[in-house]
This record gives C-alpha cells, sequence and structure tokens, in this order.
C-alpha cells in the first residue's frame, strides 16, 4: 500500500510539471528552494497533510469573504460547508458526517444554529423518535445556490482549459486515495 501511495504521488507530481513548481515557490515562502528538494517528489506525507490543512483554512477564509458580501452574519465557514454537504437531500446526521470533515466537528451544534436560523428543517423520524432528518429550507437554499455561484465564479478564475480539469482529477483521485489509506491505517495499522 505504501508503495501505491508513493507511486500515485509520483504520477501527481509528473502531472503538475514544471509550472507549478514555479507557482509554488513564488507563493509558498516556505516551499523548499534549494536544488535538493527542487523535485517534488521529495514532498513528504507529512508535509501533504500540512499543505491541506492550509488549503482548507484558506477556503475557509474564502467562504467567510464569501458570506460577507452576501450579508450573512449568522453562518459560519463551516456551517455554510453543511449547507453544501445537504444540497437538495433529506439526510440523517450520521449521513451528513459521512459526506464530510467539518471544523470543529460539533455538527449537533451547527445544526441547532442553522435551525434556530431557519435554514435547515430537522424532521423526527417516523420509525424512530430519537433520530431526525434534515433538509434545506428555502432559505437554505438560497444561501447554497449564492455560495454555488460564487464557486463557479471562482472555478472560472482559476481553471485555464483541459489540462487544469485533468490535474484536479488527478489531485482529487491521488487525495481520495491517501483518505482511503490513512483511515484503514488508522483502523488497522500498517
Amino acid at each position: 500500500m505504501k508503495e501505491d501511495n508513493v507511486l500515485i504521488l509520483s504520477q501527481l507530481s509528473d502531472e503538475l510539471g514544471t509550472r507549478n513548481k514555479a507557482q509554488a515557490a513564488q507563493m509558498d515562502p516556505g516551499y523548499p528552494q534549494d536544488a535538493e528538494f527542487a523535485d517534488l517528489r521529495q514532498i513528504t506525507y507529512f508535509e501533504l497533510a500540512r499543505l491541506m490543512e492550509r488549503a482548507s483554512r484558506r477556503f475557509s477564509g474564502l467562504i467567510r469573504a464569501e458570506l460577507t458580501k452576501l450579508r450573512v452574519d449568522d453562518v459560519g465557514p463551516a456551517q455554510a460547508m453543511i449547507l453544501l454537504a445537504i444540497g437538495d437531500s433529506e439526510l440523517s446526521v450520521a449521513e451528513l458526517l459521512d459526506r464530510g470533515h467539518y471544523v470543529g466537528s460539533n455538527v449537533s451544534y451547527y445544526l441547532k444554529q442553522l435551525a434556530d436560523g431557519d435554514y435547515i428543517d430537522r424532521v423526527a423520524s417516523q420509525r424512530d423518535k430519537r433520530s431526525a432528518r434534515i433538509k434545506l429550507t428555502e432559505k437554505g437554499r438560497q444561501l447554497r445556490a449564492n455560495l454555488r455561484d460564487a464557486a463557479m465564479t471562482y472555478e472560472r478564475a482559476v481553471n485555464r482549459g483541459d489540462q487544469d480539469q485533468r490535474m484536479l482529477e488527478t489531485a482529487f483521485q491521488t487525495l481520495h486515495q491517501l483518505e482511503l489509506a490513512w483511515g484503514t491505517a488508522s483502523r488497522y495499522g500498517v
């Protein structure tokens, strides 16, 4: 499994190419500058995890800025991610947790705030009154639509064609495989 992950990262680094190495060096003061670390294949899993965490924080900042533009002050980035994860579905809290990781991870608290703000409806299950189904209200659907429109604007600004789309798909597949590998390793050992 470890060899598979190294191969995946190697393929990803080959795909990224020289252009992204130069961009990374310009954009990240922590990016290794000397020749010994010039090849992306030198990146460790720890560095990759740090980069993912920083990217997640930056994305939260982007959501926070968008919420400010929309004059929404009763929803934070983690709650906005919950609204995006719910989408058009009606689902349980367990299903929602399976769809993503939410900063702070106190989903019950976030759901209560969203319900109090009239962004979601919580409906008690017919079979088990202890569990609830969650769906977006009209207000929640409108905020979700506004956030999706903003995301599409940012995506168009960043995406420069088919090569970028392929790189995005490769990055997604690689991160998904790492998620599975790290989840398995944390549960069952290496």
